[in-house]
């Protein structure tokens, strides 16, 4: 169990490993991963939408607004779109007859969500340092020792055993992925959670 300033383990709240697996092959079967406009080392499928607006879902609304540090001054830079996280109420009927809507509807019932999207680390391959306007809750699908989260100072790798985790992604941090194979996790948004 993790648990720390910038990582938590939700402890009454679990999810079936296969099931989510199984979930992630029939969303496959559907739709490919959203890259955002031809971003290297990036892919995402959004499991909910903006009511009525399928657009909602690609693009840069795959992505979203963060802050980076790209060089060595340091200086904050703002990339990317705001996203409102709020608006996005509606499960993307495509992926209703998956194990997906059922943890959609258990996580709604917990939290505020936004976006909730299934993300995509390829092998040997790292996000930015940067910083996100919300904290995120992961619940890991496809892992591998070599996948790790770093949040300032602290890096922890999360297992996908079906536990859920909130981190906190309004401080700077990435994740990387050194192992061989993909590394996935349903990501959502958490608009209105704060960290202690």
């Amino acid at each position: 169990m993790i648990n720390s300033d910038n990582f938590h383990t939700l402890k009454d709240l679990k999810f079936d490993p296969k099931k989510l697996q199984e979930a992630l092959k029939k969303v496959l079967h559907i739709k490919k991963y959203d890259d955002a406009g031809g971003i290297s080392n990036f892919g995402a499928i959004c499991l909910n939408q903006i009511p009525g607006d399928p657009d909602s879902t690609v693009g840069k609304n795959a992505r979203g607004v963060y802050w980076t540090k790209p060089d060595h001054t340091g200086k904050e830079s703002l990339r990317d779109k705001i996203i409102n996280e709020r608006a996005y109420t509606e499960f993307v009927k495509d992926f209703e007859n998956t194990y997906f809507k059922e943890v959609y509807e258990k996580l709604s019932k917990k939290f505020k969500l936004g976006r909730v999207r299934i993300l995509l680390k390829q092998p040997r391959s790292t996000l930015s340092w940067h910083r996100d306007p919300e904290p995120r809750l992961h619940v890991p699908i496809i892992t591998n020792p070599g996948c790790i989260m770093v949040i300032e100072d602290v890096a922890r790798h999360l297992p996908a055993d079906g536990s859920v985790y909130i981190t906190n992604n309004l401080k700077y941090h990435n994740a990387f992925n050194g192992g061989e194979e993909n590394r996935v996790h349903l990501v959502a948004c958490l608009p209105d959670y704060k960290f202690n």
